[in-house]
């Protein structure tokens, strides 16, 4: 079984920042487009940034040019750098590994189904609180 690890999450105020990471093995790492999605409370998880293992990315139009997504093939690991944070931004935040090549782009503009969270290999999520 696949197993991704993030970290980072916590509480901040309004226009404050955080970095996620994720970490998985590399043979996975390698091989997958890396996604970050979230979940607030009562809504459906969505999609917020994707990344390719050639680099190429993606970014959801709420969080672009506050958010960017990087990856460092060296430590096996994806990041999420989010800056002036919004309380919107609150909810639980996702790392995902998916084998096929740049479908997690397509959930960028579009509620995840149920069967992308079937297909993905998921982390145990961290939470953000963004709040005054």
């Amino acid at each position: 079984q696949v197993q991704l690890v993030e970290s980072g999450g916590g509480s901040v105020q309004p226009g404050g920042s955080l970095r996620l990471s994720c970490t998985v093995s590399r043979d996975v790492f390698i091989t997958s487009c890396m996604a970050w999605f979230r979940q607030a409370p009562g809504k459906a998880r969505e999609g917020v940034a994707a990344m390719d293992h050639d680099e190429t990315y993606t970014v959801a139009r709420s969080v672009k040019g506050r958010f960017t997504i990087s990856r460092d093939n060296a430590k096996n690991t994806l990041y999420l750098q989010m800056n002036n944070l919004k309380p919107e931004d609150t909810g639980v935040y996702y790392c995902a590994a998916d084998p096929i090549e740049r479908r997690p782009f397509m959930y960028m503009t579009r509620p995840v189904d149920a069967p992308l969270l079937d297909a993905l290999n998921w982390g145990q999520g961290t939470q953000v609180t963004v709040s005054s």
